[in-house]
């Protein structure tokens, strides 16, 4: 574990406030390749929406443990870099399978994860706060039995469960009590929420973004230090291969990267 610690120290230390650790989302070895290739990648983090589409199941546990932890595995063993592995809800039904889950996504090398607070792929609803933390204590539980110091970004749903302000500072700051290093906050979607979260958390912030969302200089600007996509890497990968599939069927001209070498 030696190797595995030294990871989950060097993805902690990426994680600066104005100097943001940018992840790409990946879904399988290639894809993980591919990013992990890049000049400047210092990271790799999964999806979990990404891999559960590539494998034709719903988001939202449709993999099954093993089966996220198969996806986990195989992007894991296709890089050199530190991985961070989106664990879902942590796939345990009380604390104790959480932690028996996490120590299992340790074991396949994973070096960070994230777990939310959602307990429906709809998100439908969200645990309540003081079974949250247990969730995230769990995690971290699991980490220091292994002699890992896993990176733990903590996922806060209210905003985007049409909850309000307080309740989200609340749960974001009880994660970090309870042992997460990084809080990942939905909705904030304008410049005064992501300065208010970094004002009112008691700890480094990560946010999600997209096309419409905040530029990424302003993002490091007001002091995020994660910033990562989803599964829209995975949007912007498939729409580039159908607009190609389009040009290709029509008889058009062969797309310059066609000849792309992704091995």
């Amino acid at each position: 574990m030696t190797a595995l610690a030294d990871k989950a120290r060097l993805l902690r230390s990426l994680h600066v406030p104005g100097d943001p650790l940018v992840l790409v989302n990946v879904w399988d070895a290639v894809s993980a390749k591919v990013v992990a290739a890049v000049p400047g990648v210092k990271a790799i983090a999964t999806a979990s929406h990404s891999i559960s589409d590539a494998h034709g199941v719903a988001d939202g546990g449709g993999l099954g443990l093993d089966g996220a932890l198969d996806a986990a595995r195989v992007i894991i063993d296709a890089v050199q870099l530190p991985v961070t592995v989106d664990f879902e809800k942590g796939y345990g039904a009380d604390d104790g399978e959480v932690e028996r889950s996490v120590t299992r996504l340790i074991d396949v090398g994973a070096a960070g994860l994230n777990i939310e607070d959602s307990i429906g792929a709809a998100r439908d609803g969200l645990f309540d706060i003081p079974t949250a933390a247990r969730r995230v204590a769990a995690a971290r539980s699991a980490a220091e039995g292994a002699g890992v110091p896993l990176v733990i970004n903590a996922r806060v749903d209210t905003l985007i469960g049409g909850g309000d302000w307080p309740e989200a500072r609340e749960r974001g700051n009880a994660y970090l009590a309870a042992g997460a290093d990084v809080i990942f906050m939905f909705g904030l979607d304008t410049e005064d929420k992501v300065k208010r979260a970094i004002d009112e958390l008691d700890g480094p912030l990560s946010v999600i973004a997209g096309a419409s969302s905040i530029p990424l200089t302003r993002l490091a600007e007001l002091g995020v230090c994660r910033i990562s996509f989803g599964g829209r890497p995975l949007a912007l990968a498939m729409a580039h291969l159908q607009i190609a599939a389009a040009q290709l069927t029509a008889l058009g001209r062969y797309p310059s990267d066609l000849g792309f070498d992704y091995s």
